[in-house]
């Protein structure tokens, strides 16, 4: 299957359906107040970058974003594969391309955060193996048992 990961907007129907399906697998798995969702309208704005990866037929498969925090601090939000793609290396593929471009901003510090619970395990070993640390909370993300949060220093 051939893969291509391109800068997108996330205001398409297929994007949309990416979201509605990545919060689908999250909601069950922690609390809402615990949950720290982009809209594809927060994804849109300035800040934010997203990647669409499509296959050789144009169909969404998976995204990722670079969040922009400061000159030297970006997030990486919305990370998500479908089933179809999953372990292929397509997490891999979307981490590494959100990474080039903090990169190529000139960051520093490439942080995120992602769920602590049973279910998260495959989005751990992609950060892990990717070169992320576990830290403590960034920004305003409370401290809790449901968020575990990861940094990079580039």
């Amino acid at each position: 299957m051939n893969l291509s990961l391109t800068h997108e907007t996330p205001l398409q129907d297929d994007v949309r359906e990416l979201v509605r399906a990545l919060n689908a697998y999250l909601t069950p798995l922690s609390p809402p107040e615990f949950q720290f969702q982009m809209t594809v309208e927060q994804m849109a704005e300035t800040a934010t970058t997203l990647f669409v990866l499509r296959n050789d037929k144009g169909e969404a498969l998976g995204m990722g974003a670079l969040k922009v925090h400061d000159k030297e601090m970006g997030e990486v939000k919305r990370m998500f594969t479908t089933p179809a793609v999953r372990g292929t290396g397509a997490g891999k593929m979307i981490l590494e391309k959100v990474e080039s471009l903090a990169r190529e901003k000139g960051l520093k510090t490439l942080m995120l955060e992602t769920g602590a619970t049973k279910g998260f395990e495959p989005a751990w070993r992609v950060y892990e193996r990717g070169g992320f640390s576990v830290r403590g909370p960034f920004l305003d993300y409370p401290e809790s048992p449901y968020s575990r949060f990861y940094e990079k220093q580039l």
